[in-house]
């Protein structure tokens, strides 16, 4: 039987045992005792745990069953003594918590909007050198769709926007109105938090369409203290409501929101400083979002800025990469049919990109004063703190004006940066992460449940940086019509009229699917348009991505593109079946959507699918479509939703493969230090 000893409290109340003299028996019965009064235990490395020691840990807890992994340390939750799951910690890290081991700090700025391509981050001094420089630069993360609400509840709930359906700004398909009406406000992170033993704080933007209206109907759930900005105000600046608590909205007319924001975040860290709990705590200001006028005729004007940021970054330009105003048109449908830009328009750009870099410079800010709370309270050892956005953003690039909405790398991919406890310093990370990841991150960190989350925790100390399990894929998707910004915004005949008189301005046609793709040889988008259009983007060798192979302006490179030495039709092929399964996943299936397709296991990555033996298997799978383009989630209109999953005895020995791959002769059969084709396909 094995022991342990030191059993005892810390202070945050959690039961603490390491290896030595008790039994275990008696050590799960003090743990039933600790889940009386605290909602997680952590546990130390365990051995064989007879079935009556278990019924008796069960009995005490008042549950039927309690299942404790042999050999494997982990974090047991309960809710007022009920057991209610189990996460098991990494094999790799000490077992044994230390006695004044504590939950995380957990601290998330996150702003509106934020661009990274067009190096927005470089004009962040403060960000650069207390989080970026202290932590890890998250370069290949992730939204999985990208417009604010949608995003949001994502980010705060785990589920793909398939699983949320929460697709869209407004109601019917959209906003704070749909996320009520899905359980989301009884089921999402801070809920979860305060369960686990958490102070939880938030002030700014939480979700599109949570009004002056409708703010206390019913009051967000999950927080001890909360000021949101309300809409229709929400984007100006200058002219903000805020709710505190769900009481009624307070005008800070003439006010400037950012800097608002940042007072009332820097009163509520205060606030959690005078507890023993953990805290979570959200600034979430507008910048630099447009500054948007929805009274009367809606108005998408420039970010404002303070005065005090007034004079800067004035020879600022943003980037003339390949795509920026190209010649030639890029994209499909309304896109590929966008006029060049005038040097009138560019001009305005331009100074559109420099507004919003002065707004970032409040954000900027914030970063600093609450990093410095933190060491003066003497909290900052003991926080995570994430600094991130909701989605990208275009300005010129694809001939596009000010906005957001497509599967380009300008509006998904994202920044993110963390650092805190065990979290190397100056590090980029180089692993593929997405909005999806970041509840169950923070779940992790708390000690909870992340099983049931479409998302997988990031990676974040060196350990795991090193052996990521965060996979190739991100999953990307977007309903309804794709709306212009700014004054000279146009991009199709459409209105928009959840928003007010827009004037026909918006596209209509702007629902796909999308898939990118990230591994060690290859950096591929695959999208499918509810038009029927589809993309494809070798991003490796197309960073601008100019250039569709799927077009009929590009379709001549189809002849001559390799991948692992398979020609194009074989790569796309194995495209659209993954994204035939990212498109409808649930929980485990987004993580490792191969599993979906082949359930044996012998495949984990595009190479690995890209065997000559899968070449019929891939052929023969139904095709991502559309029946229609709807403004949200109507799985009746988004085509085929399953995959046929291989079947070694049903579809056989390896067929012979393509001509391209290099097949083993006798000879080689009998050398076994000699490979055809990638080194995984054949370990």
């Amino acid at each position: 039987m094995a022991t342990g000893k030191d059993i005892g409290y810390n202070k945050n109340g959690y039961y603490m045992a390491a290896a030595g003299s008790l039994p275990w028996v008696d050590i799960y019965a003090a743990m039933a005792k600790a889940l009386a009064k605290r909602s997680v235990v952590d546990s130390p490395e365990v051995g064989d745990v007879s079935d009556d020691a278990l019924e008796k840990v069960a009995q005490a807890m008042k549950c039927p069953k309690v299942f404790v992994p042999v050999s494997m340390g982990g974090v047991l939750q309960a809710d007022h003594g009920k057991a209610i799951g189990w996460t098991p910690r990494d094999p790799a890290e000490h077992i044994l918590a230390a006695a004044d081991d504590e939950q995380p700090n957990i601290l998330i700025v996150l702003t509106d909007d934020q661009d990274w391509h067009m190096n927005s981050l470089d004009y962040m001094p403060l960000l650069n050198e207390h989080i970026i420089k202290q932590g890890t630069l998250f370069d290949k993360h992730y939204c999985t769709v990208s417009v604010c609400c949608p995003s949001r509840v994502n980010l705060w709930t785990g589920l793909a926007a398939h699983n949320s359906n929460v697709t869209d700004l407004f109601p019917p398909y959209g906003g704070f109105p749909k996320f009520v009406a899905e359980g989301l406000n009884e089921n999402w992170l801070p809920v979860w938090l305060q369960k686990l033993g958490y102070q939880t704080y938030y002030t700014g933007k939480l979700f599109n369409s949570h009004s002056v209206d409708n703010y206390d109907d019913p009051p967000v759930n999950g927080f001890n203290g909360s000021d949101f900005l309300l809409d229709p105000f929400t984007y100006q600046y200058y002219h903000s409501r805020m709710t505190r608590d769900a009481g009624k909205p307070v005008s800070y007319e003439g006010q400037y929101s950012p800097d608002v924001v940042a007072h009332k975040a820097l009163g509520f860290l205060d606030d959690a400083a005078q507890h023993d709990q953990p805290f979570f705590l959200v600034a979430a200001p507008v910048a630099p979002h447009s500054d948007v006028k929805f009274v009367g005729r809606a108005q998408f004007d420039m970010a404002k800025y303070a005065p005090r940021h007034a004079h800067l970054f004035k020879d600022y330009k943003i980037p003339r990469e390949e795509n920026f105003n190209p010649d030639v048109p890029s994209g499909v449908s309304w896109v590929h049919n966008l006029p060049q830009l005038n040097e009138t328009v560019i001009e305005y750009h331009d100074e559109f990109q420099r507004s919003r870099l002065r707004a970032l410079q409040s954000v900027d800010e914030l970063i600093e004063r609450l990093t410095a709370s933190l060491e003066a309270n003497g909290l900052l050892d003991n926080t995570y703190i994430f600094f991130t956005t909701d989605n990208g953003y275009h300005i010129s690039q694809h001939r596009l004006p000010p906005g957001k909405e497509c599967p380009f790398e300008t509006d998904i991919h994202i920044p993110l940066a963390v650092r805190g406890p065990g979290v190397p310093s100056g590090k980029t990370a180089n692993v593929i992460s997405s909005h999806t990841d970041i509840a169950p991150t923070v779940l992790k960190l708390a000690g909870g449940d992340f099983s049931n989350r479409d998302g997988f925790p990031i990676p974040l100390t060196s350990e795991e940086l090193t052996h990521p399990e965060s996979g190739e894929h991100v999953n990307v998707e977007f309903w309804g019509r794709a709306i212009p910004e700014g004054k000279y915004g146009w991009i199709g005949n459409d209105t928009f009229p959840a928003v007010g008189d827009t004037g026909p301005i918006a596209a209509r046609y702007n629902t796909y699917k999308a898939l990118r793709l990230i591994g060690n040889s290859y950096n591929l988008l695959y999208t499918v348009w509810c038009t029927g259009e589809r993309e494809f983007y070798d991003v490796e060798r197309d960073p601008s991505q100019m250039r569709n192979l799927l077009h009929a302006d590009h379709v001549a490179g189809q002849a001559s593109y390799q991948l692992f030495g398979r020609q194009f039709e074989q790569v796309v092929a194995r495209l659209d079946s993954l994204l035939m399964v990212t498109k409808s996943c649930k929980a485990a299936t987004c993580h490792k959507p191969w599993l979906v397709l082949h359930p044996e296991k012998p495949v984990k990555t595009l190479g690995d699918a890209l065997r000559p033996k899968f070449d019929d298997f891939y052929a023969n799978q139904a095709r991502v479509s559309f029946s229609s383009c709807p403004l949200g989630h109507l799985v009746a209109e988004e085509g085929p939703q399953d995959v046929k999953p291989w079947d070694e005895v049903l579809h056989g020995q390896d067929s012979g493969g393509d001509s391209q791959i290099p097949l083993m002769t006798e000879r080689a059969k009998r050398r076994t230090f000699e490979y055809g084709g990638p080194i995984g396909w054949w370990t």
